[in-house]
């Protein structure tokens, strides 16, 4: 069972809770600054000291003093009125990731909440109950106010949740799972609707997903190189020495590890060619950029999911209660929009290469990978499919975070977008899948033509698997099984744990 404390969470935590493989509980070293910050909450309250959030109303109504009486029914009103989401649910396992997010944040002892607000988060989680989400209406500031005030909306037994795809109103799911629901006390209701946790936690899945797709993304280029009888000099780690970009050096470095004894390559080392097409000998440039990328996004959304990211801040060692903008989603609609651009190019080079792969006049091969020259088309329209998908990507990855609109008459007069920056990364990131799935489809059925001669170590093994599952494209068959197995192999991690088992780490 993983311990949350606020402080030591990482990415691969994130997603094991959120898949539904482990439960999570609060660290007890984390109860004393939760308790602190609690009291103190308690002590403005009795002095009747004005707070944001805690005796004021909220955004543009900060000016409003509301008395101490008031004060459990404007944490109330908060998570009512701010449940304005809609479009269709978010995903359970993002859903999941956001519950252990809000909690993480609350346990760093800076937001002044109940230990048993934080408890029954994790009730939530460790009973694996689905609070229902709308996917649209964040701006990224102050925080995902709406989808955080849905999930809040459920500890009090209001909202509803998803279950066999149905919704249910949320105290019944409560009463069956024996939780008891909460009045949210002053102070938390605002701190569980501020925060970046839908934007966070889609990003931290997203980086996780990101990182085995490029590891694919290098054996597909692989097999590409090897179908279209490239060569592996423009892999040579003196190249890269001289342009010592870290991502770069390691993307070289696999590539030849990946070809190692290939008999294909071997076969034409004296051949005429001179050199590669850019999709092929840059490979080491564009996906080590690309993984560049995502080691910095991890480094972002690491320090983001271990941050407190509500609004007022609870600092008990100087007794004091500081107005900030810790919600504002700025740094993760940046890096989740550079992120998005980063994986659009993965596609970018993947179409292309597939598209050499069916050409030709270029290849080498038969037309469009099709034995018996037009009674069969092959290959032809999954390349289409690719490009389809290249092209929607290229829309998906315009930035969101150029855009602000002024919310709460002006006082909230520059948002993030961040939300949207998450949605669009991980719209890409399926779309690059789909994309890969064709041409590791379509570098297979060339391998299959050059044979006898045999692909690499690390090629042949994934070749050898793919072949396993979906057989050589003998004549015309349905082409979208072939697309949807070949998209679980990779999902799955089949193939990385094949070419592991040849020894190679990606």
């Amino acid at each position: 069972m993983l311990q949350i404390n606020g402080n030591t969470l990482t990415i691969e935590d994130v997603v094991r809770v959120a898949r539904g493989k482990e439960t999570a509980k609060l660290d007890p070293g984390a109860l004393p600054g939760i308790v602190a910050s609690r009291n103190f909450v308690l002590e403005l309250l009795e002095k009747k000291q004005v707070v944001y959030g805690i005796t004021t109303g909220v955004g543009e109504l900060s000016s409003h003093y509301i008395p101490p009486e008031q004060t459990i029914q404007l944490q109330e009103n908060l998570i009512r009125s701010h449940a304005a989401g809609v479009g269709e649910p978010l995903e359970k396992e993002v859903v999941r990731a956001m519950i252990l997010l809000r909690a993480n944040a609350l346990a760093k002892g800076f937001s002044g909440v109940r230990v048993e607000l934080i408890q029954t988060l994790l009730g939530l989680l460790n009973r694996d109950i689905y609070p229902y989400i709308p996917s649209q209406g964040s701006v990224g500031a102050s925080g995902d106010l709406a989808p955080l005030a849905h999930l809040a909306l459920i500890l009090t037994g209001q909202g509803e949740c998803l279950e066999n795809g149905q919704r249910i109103p949320a105290q019944q799911i409560l009463k069956k799972n024996k939780i008891t629901s909460l009045q949210l006390q002053p102070k938390e209701g605002l701190a569980m609707i501020n925060g970046t946790q839908m934007m966070a936690a889609i990003g931290c899945l997203v980086v996780a997903d990101a990182e085995i797709l490029l590891r694919h993304a290098q054996i597909a280029g692989a097999m590409s190189l090897e179908a279209l009888k490239g060569t592996a000099r423009a892999f040579d780690a003196r190249i890269h020495a001289a342009r010592p970009h870290a991502g770069q050096i390691r993307i070289a470095a696999n590539m030849l590890k990946l070809v190692e004894n290939s008999a294909i390559i071997a076969s034409h080392i004296h051949c005429d060619k001179v050199q590669d097409a850019y999709t092929l000998r840059c490979i080491p440039q564009v996906y080590g950029a690309v993984w560049d990328t995502i080691e910095y996004a991890r480094s972002v959304l690491e320090t983001e999911i271990n941050s407190a990211t509500d609004n007022p801040l609870i600092f008990t060692e100087e007794k004091d209660v500081i107005s900030g903008g810790n919600f504002h989603g700025e740094p993760l609609a940046f890096v989740l929009d550079y992120l998005g651009i980063a994986l659009s190019e993965i596609a970018n080079i993947s179409e292309r290469t597939v598209d050499r792969l069916v050409n030709p006049h270029v290849s080498g091969l038969p037309p469009f990978l099709a034995e018996g020259n037009g009674l069969n088309s092959g290959f032809m329209i999954a390349q289409y499919t690719a490009a389809a998908l290249v092209s929607e990507n290229k829309v998906l990855a315009h930035p969101a975070s150029v855009d602000s609109i002024p919310t709460s008459a002006g006082q909230e007069d520059h948002v993030s977008m961040g939300s949207i920056s998450a949605k669009h990364a991980q719209m890409i990131l399926k779309n690059v899948i789909q994309v890969l799935a064709i041409e590791m489809l379509s570098a297979a059925q060339g391998i299959d033509f050059r044979l006898p001669l045999e692909p690499g170590r690390g090629t042949g093994a994934a070749w050898r698997c793919i072949r396993s599952e979906i057989p050589h494209w003998q004549e015309d068959r349905i082409m979208y099984p072939d697309i949807e197995k070949m998209t679980e192999l990779i999902r799955s991690g089949g193939i990385l744990s094949i070419v592991k088992k040849e020894g190679i780490e990606l």
